[in-house]
């Protein structure tokens, strides 16, 4: 991926990881962060995994991110934005939807 591809997905990256690395961090070892998601054989869901991966991906210099980074940032940009379009009705605070999303480094209810 060239610096285009990075120039292209950064806003977007920008506006859908609303979480710092370490709220991420702490989140993901919550129960009701690895009570959500799709899971292989039970182990851990992709969504976990992909927060693992965003945490590290915050904590590189935007020069030194790589193609994968780049690919990675793009599944999650696209991942929070098909989300947020299936909102349940009432208050989400405690619903899966958000603990999904927090997940992939997105929290709605943060300004």
């Amino acid at each position: 991926m060239s610096a285009e591809g990075l120039a292209d997905v950064w806003q977007d990256w920008q506006d859908a990881v609303n979480m710092t690395a370490g709220e991420l961090e702490d989140w993901l070892e919550t129960d009701e962060s690895r009570s959500v998601g799709q899971k292989d054989d039970g182990g851990e869901s992709t969504g976990h995994r992909s927060g693992r991966r965003i945490i590290e991906i915050l904590r590189t210099r935007k020069d030194d991110l790589g193609d994968d980074d780049v690919e990675h940032m793009a599944k999650v940009v696209g991942y929070v934005h098909r989300h947020l379009a299936q909102r349940p009705s009432g208050d989400v605070e405690d619903a899966a939807w958000r603990y999904s999303l927090m997940n992939w480094g997105h929290d709605p209810l943060k300004a």
